[in-house]
């Protein structure tokens, strides 16, 4: 009796972290009948959007399209902004005109180092208007808000530890006095 060789490459076209945990119904609210049909997998099986996550806050729109275009023609090109302040936040959309240059993007730029950083690449099912802002609460990613060690690619320390730290030297320098 043979065995088939077990592939341990993970496939490309599958739905990234977030898109399931968007996707996802909680427990509670779902009974038998409510249940979905649908493959989770269908809405990327002709994904041409892919999120490229991990960017520095300082990485170019110039810069990303110069690497992402040698997998294939860009279509559009989408920063990740903070909703706040309107500027870059560490990740974007890249929008190809065809499913095979996306999932040549994912085999070979996912992974690889842009001004320093190792980059994250998924396969989206598509940008629609209002992604290109920050989910978090100050405005950009949920990520850096809860980041305590100095990252001078992300843009220094995370937002949330910044604000502590600062508020903690104002109130010692205000018992100084």
């Amino acid at each position: 009796m043979t065995v088939a060789p077990r592939n341990t490459v993970e496939r490309l076209d599958r739905p990234s972290a977030y898109y399931l945990g968007k996707n996802k119904k909680r427990k509670h609210s779902q009974d038998e009948a409510e249940k979905p049909t649908q493959d989770p997998m269908d809405p990327l099986k002709d994904a041409t959007t892919i999120y490229v996550g991990n960017l520095s806050f300082y990485t170019t729109e110039e810069q990303i399209h110069e690497l992402f275009s040698k997998c294939g023609e860009i279509k559009r090109l989408v920063m990740g902004l903070d909703r706040y302040t309107k500027t870059p936040c560490g990740f974007c959309f890249v929008e190809y005109y065809t499913h095979q240059d996306a999932l040549d993007c994912l085999k070979f730029i996912g992974g690889t180092k842009l001004d320093e950083r190792i980059i994250r690449t998924d396969l989206d099912p598509g940008f629609e208007e209002g992604r290109q802002y920050g989910r978090g609460k100050s405005g950009g990613q949920v990520r850096d808000e809860y980041r305590e060690e100095y990252d001078p690619g992300r843009g220094g320390y995370g937002r949330a530890y910044a604000d502590d730290q600062r508020q903690r030297e104002e109130e010692e320098y205000g018992k100084g006095r």
